[in-house]
């Protein structure tokens, strides 16, 4: 750790020198580290051409573990503003955003209207020195996304001006996108008998998404994949499993099978019976640009597409609503037909 400090520190030492000559562009450079990230500035500076987003993070990137390249050293550094979630979600970027910081690089944590408002969820350790944070995850409930597509929009605007009314009308589009697809999921969340209402994932990365929908909430590891998961954590997954009757267990997308498929075979050993969904879950990154779960409104509904359908195959009562066009964009066939084998 100490050595990529250091290598990081001297990167950002001879890049920022490197780009100090640079004459100022017309062009207005916005980084985004993660991909809900990018996606949100995207979606806010449609329309506008003299904004140039470029996301850091790729499709199924842990971003807990993620460490910066040199090459994104540099895009930041040539950046007019840096866009990342916060709550010490990217937790190797902490060297990078102060010294850009330093530069007079805009920096802008998309969790910070959420913060300010007082709806994280606090109380979690991340190692010795980071005690009492607050879960990093706030994305999955989309009415604190709401607030942070319209916070951004004030940014951006303070950084455009000339675009202003741009970001801010392309942000009360979205946000009414968002309160639809909240309704939507809610009716089918909802029509899971309440007890059996429970999800079991590899990482702590779904604290929001229950408290938004009435779900609860069992996990391996902890709120980062950082977190070691030891025998213990594994069998006491396996203890509420069996005990609760549960029928479907999670994997991510972005974390490794390893520890769900060690608590499904712990589960069959002890003479029970238990399934995992019919596909992975997106937790800490969506997918690919230009697919459906590779947009925030696609990951989320994927991710409701996926737990009902699983229960459903499990044998559980499940209403799926017919999806709400006012919300773009429109899921694919194979993600409304699912292999319950």
């Amino acid at each position: 750790m100490k050595l990529f400090r250091l290598w990081l520190a001297t990167a950002l030492v001879l890049l920022i020198v490197s780009s100090a000559g640079l004459a100022q562009e017309s062009m207005i450079r916005v980084v985004a580290t993660t991909t809900q990230a990018a996606d949100l500035a995207t979606i806010l500076t449609q329309g506008v051409e003299d904004i140039q987003i470029t996301g850091l993070m790729g499709a199924g990137v842990d971003p807990h573990l993620y460490k910066p390249t040199e090459a994104d050293i540099a895009a930041m550094s040539a950046a007019d503003a840096v866009i990342y979630s916060g709550l010490h979600l990217e937790g190797q970027f902490d060297t990078v955003f102060e010294a850009l910081g330093q530069r007079g690089v805009i920096i802008f944590p998309v969790s910070k209207p959420v913060k300010d408002a007082g709806f994280v969820i606090g109380g979690f350790t991340l190692s010795a020195e980071l005690t009492n944070v607050d879960d990093p995850h706030f994305w999955f409930d989309p009415r604190n996304w709401e607030m942070s597509a319209l916070d951004l929009a004030e940014t951006l605007a303070q950084l455009d001006p000339a675009h202003a009314e741009t970001f801010r009308a392309n942000a009360q589009a979205y946000t009414a996108q968002l309160q639809a697809l909240f309704a939507w999921g809610e009716a089918g969340m909802s029509s899971v008998p309440e007890a059996q209402r429970h999800l079991v994932t590899s990482h702590d990365a779904f604290q929001y998404f229950g408290g938004a929908f009435g779900w609860q909430m069992t996990s391996i590891q902890g709120i980062s994949t950082a977190d070691e998961a030891g025998v213990g954590d594994v069998q006491a997954v396996i203890d509420t499993v069996i005990e609760g009757g549960i029928p479907v267990l999670f994997v991510e997308s972005s974390v490794s099978p390893a520890t769900i498929n060690a608590v499904q075979e712990g589960v069959r050993a002890a003479g029970g019976s238990v399934r995992l969904g019919v596909r992975s879950l997106y937790s800490d990154a969506m997918d690919i640009p230009g697919t459906f779960g590779g947009t925030y409104t696609g990951m989320i509904a994927s991710n409701i597409y996926t737990i009902l359908q699983s229960f459903q195959c499990a044998g559980v009562a499940v209403t799926i609503p017919e999806w709400d066009s006012a919300v773009q964009p429109e899921p694919p066939a194979d993600l409304l037909a699912p292999d319950c084998q």
